[in-house]
């Protein structure tokens, strides 16, 4: 049986990593095509300043984000003064910096996606007058929206399990900030609490996998449904 306070951080972890993917994955589609078929200088910049969560430790974005989101930073102070909006300390603070540290995951499964698609049904359907928004809606975007829902799942399982840059700008703040990860480093600082810790790491090991298995699945019957084979 689950205490309130580990039923609060499983209902976080899920709320937090549902959050994250939301705010990232139009951006991160949009990332994925300008560097897939953009050409402009500064494209290779582009490319490692997306990926730079991967090899940063998470710490170090969780303080990029307090500077710049905190209630003095350039870009949270206007937030907090004009419209009264906190990102730092809270649930949305903690999807922000959740989003920032799964967004190139999404980006690689898209791009991934995107270089799959076969350019000569793009040229097929321009000559058949189709333009540029009715060939991505109706050609590419079928075509890529594997990468698209892999990328999602593999983000979504990937949330569930960060730490770094949450407890940096969002801090443990149980019923508000305190996810999965969060609670059993809480546990673990606590006399007595290895039971808690336990459960909490069964809990959050299954959900990944389970995440991990959902993305596969996905994958492979998009595939299919697209006649790629399996």
């Amino acid at each position: 049986m689950l205490t309130a306070e580990e039923w609060d951080a499983i209902r976080l972890s899920l709320a937090v990593a549902t959050r994250s993917v939301g705010i990232s994955l139009l951006p991160a589609v949009a990332v994925a095509w300008l560097l897939a078929r953009g050409r402009f200088p500064g494209r290779m910049l582009l490319d490692a300043l997306v990926h730079l969560p991967l090899v940063v430790p998470p710490v170090v974005v969780g303080w990029a984000l307090l500077m710049l989101f905190g209630v003095r930073g350039p870009i949270g102070a206007p937030l907090h003064d004009w419209f009264g909006i906190r990102l730092v300390f809270t649930t949305e603070g903690a999807a922000l910096a959740t989003a920032v540290m799964s967004f190139p995951l999404i980006v690689r499964a898209v791009r991934l996606g995107l270089e799959n698609v076969d350019p000569g049904l793009e040229a097929a359907a321009r000559t058949l007058g189709a333009g540029p928004l009715d060939r991505f809606a109706t050609v590419t975007l079928p075509l890529m929206s594997p990468g698209i829902l892999a990328g999602a799942v593999t983000a979504f399982a990937a949330g569930l399990g960060e730490f770094g840059a949450v407890i940096t700008f969002a801090s443990n703040i149980p019923g508000e900030t305190q996810t999965l990860p969060l609670a059993i480093y809480a546990a673990t600082q606590t006399p007595g609490g290895e039971a808690m810790a336990a459960r909490l790491a069964l809990i959050s090991f299954a959900l990944a996998v389970a995440g991990l298995l959902l993305a596969e699945v996905i994958a492979r019957r998009m595939h299919l449904l697209l006649g790629r084979g399996g």
